[in-house]
């Protein structure tokens, strides 16, 4: 695996324009996601540019722009306030020492090859849990919103505070959310080109607070620290370290979920495919270095992305001109955004909020399924109210179960006992006069298509059926995997038969299937002779069996070709 990107000069123009844009999209957001958090716009601008820079060097797609995202704010602010009400004094250390495990699990992800697997989950849990982070989003801006500082508690005290929120609510902050939201909602498309929404809302806000609101006193940005951050040391104690963990993990995940997904909307735009795993380490390696520096984590960001590559970009460079001109800003030019007002940056950070939220599906998911609807719903509501792990964990187990049950009632329609030609298995002439033959006294057990664990209750039921019969051919030929959990019952249907007297013979392929069968014992059940490849020849030995006599095979009558006609059809032919 090559190390870093391969980035060239071959697109300079388009990839420094689209850095550029990306770097112009990426401010307001940084910004806002930055105060969202607790942590302070600092961290948002830090995180902008360690990931961002961290995984254009070493990701594994070349077009994607990676930053604070809406998903990993929401989680990052649950980390934040729970350390910080803990250890007041080391708690946002601590916060970002989470930050540094979450970019340790993502990089061993990545090692270990485990990309593939990540976004292997249904859409339905997908979509309820993005759309959770969603919700939770645009609760946790209602107090900024409204002119206030966020209430302790997260969502449950936002809510529940609503009413205090209200009576005490700042009219002038307030304006000026509902002015950014205006600008990020009826803004033409058409303008989008010349300038994001978001930048505009965050200059024209500014503007307003400054000339309108000279004389308010408004809560703004303050005073941002310029030049290079300083390092933050991991911070932990043996009492926390096991929940620092799983936090990490939780938020290592989401970050990875959150940015294989983004890379297959930078694939679909591209014509591309991008490298999941160097991806992963990428991510893992920018997060870990923000982690570092006080930067909040981050993820590939759709906006960002798409932006990026609408104007042209097609290397990594422009995911760095993007980091470096964020960088230059954090250097040098930190000072020109502290008369911000706050109350702005909540707009934006909701309309995020409610980017998230997938109305496309919240739209359509009535129409696909019940199940689907109270998956995706379920999962919102676990999202929102209990935990962000639990509502994917609960939300995948259900999901799986139900789609097993039904692969399962689909797959038992291929397990079919049959003792005389019958349609539902296909079977040859002399197959067909074999069974014939034996009267009604052999069984052929036919099974076919991938046997998952499901299926073991239909191959159950027919315990009962083989101890009826003299005979009895089990053929696996036209099954490509079997379950271990099928394999045994299919052993326990052969320990019966046999305990009742019967004759059993086992017809498998010739490839891992018999190894797998001989490794649990199965086909040590039975003698050499009867475990064999061909059903026709277990069916033919089967038969000579039970009638007590040599049944030989007859090949299929040949087609007889009339010589005269062949004849004439040979002169035409000429």
């Amino acid at each position: 695996m090559q190390l870093t990107n391969d980035i060239h000069f071959h697109n300079l123009r388009g990839d420094v324009f689209g850095g550029v844009t990306a770097a112009i999209v990426s401010l307001p957001l940084a910004l806002a996601f930055g105060v969202a958090s607790g942590a302070g716009p600092a961290a948002g601008l830090y995180g902008a540019v360690f990931v961002g820079l961290c995984a254009a060097l070493f990701g594994g797609t070349p077009t994607l722009i990676s930053e604070p995202t809406g998903p990993m704010t929401v989680v990052m602010t649950t980390i934040i306030m729970s350390k910080v009400a803990a250890d007041p004094e080391h708690g946002l250390a601590i916060a970002f020492t989470v930050v540094m495990i979450a970019g340790i699990f993502q990089m061993v992800m990545g090692v270990l090859r485990l990309g593939k697997y990540i976004t292997l989950m249904p859409y339905s849990v997908i979509s309820g849990f993005m759309s959770g982070i969603g919700v939770i989003l645009i609760i946790l801006q209602i107090g900024p919103f409204l002119g206030q500082s966020a209430p302790p508690g997260g969502v449950i005290g936002t809510l529940t505070g609503l009413p205090s929120l209200l009576r005490t609510i700042d009219p002038i902050e307030t304006i000026l959310a509902l002015l950014t939201l205006a600008i990020l909602f009826l803004m033409p498309k058409k303008w989008h080109r010349y300038a994001p929404p978001p930048l505009v809302a965050l200059v024209a806000g500014t503007l307003v607070s400054i000339t309108v609101f000279a004389d308010a006193d408004l809560r703004r940005i303050g005073n941002i620290p310029m030049g290079l951050p300083s390092l933050v040391l991991p911070t932990f104690t043996p009492a926390q370290l096991t929940v620092m963990i799983i936090d990490g993990i939780v938020l290592g995940m989401l970050g990875c979920i959150d940015t294989l997904l983004t890379s297959v909307i930078a694939d679909s735009l591209t014509r591309t495919e991008h490298k999941s795993n160097k991806e992963l380490i990428g991510q893992g390696i920018g997060n870990l270095m923000s982690g570092l520096f006080g930067g909040l984590p981050g993820a590939g960001a759709t906006m960002g992305t798409v932006v990026n590559i609408q104007t042209g970009a097609q290397t990594a460079l422009s995911g760095l001109t993007r980091a470096i001109l964020l960088l230059i800003l954090v250097m040098g030019a930190a000072s020109l955004i502290q008369s911000v007002p706050l109350a702005v940056l909540a707009g934006i950070a909701l309309k995020v909020g409610f980017n998230i939220l997938d109305w496309s599906f919240l739209k359509r998911a009535h129409k696909v399924s019940l199940q689907t609807t109270l998956i995706m719903y379920g999962v919102l509501l676990l999202t929102v109210f209990v935990d962000l792990i639990v509502a994917v964990g609960v939300g995948v187990f259900i999901a799986n179960i139900l789609t097993i049950e039904r692969l399962s009632e689909l797959q038992a329609q291929n397990v079919k006992a049959i003792s005389d030609a019958d349609d539902a298995v296909p079977l040859t002439m002399e197959e067909r006069r074999l069974l014939d033959k034996a009267n009604g006294r052999v069984l052929l057990f036919y099974l076919s298509g991938p046997m998952i664990f499901g299926v073991a209750r239909a191959v159950t039921r027919q315990h009962a059926v083989i101890s009826k019969y003299e005979a009895v051919v089990i053929d696996l030929e036209d099954v490509p995997m079997l379950d271990v959990t099928v394999s045994l019952a299919i052993q326990n249907a052969i320990k019966d038969a046999i305990e009742a007297g019967r004759s059993v013979f086992l017809v498998t392929p010739a490839n891992e299937l018999k190894t797998q069968l001989t490794g649990l014992g199965i086909a040590n059940q039975l003698p050499p002779s009867h475990l064999l490849h061909d059903r026709t020849t277990a069916l033919q030995r089967a038969v000579s069996l039970v009638t007590g006599s040599e049944v030989p095979l007859i090949e299929d009558e040949p087609v007889i070709v009339d010589p005269a006609r062949s004849g004439a059809a040979a002169g035409l032919g000429s």
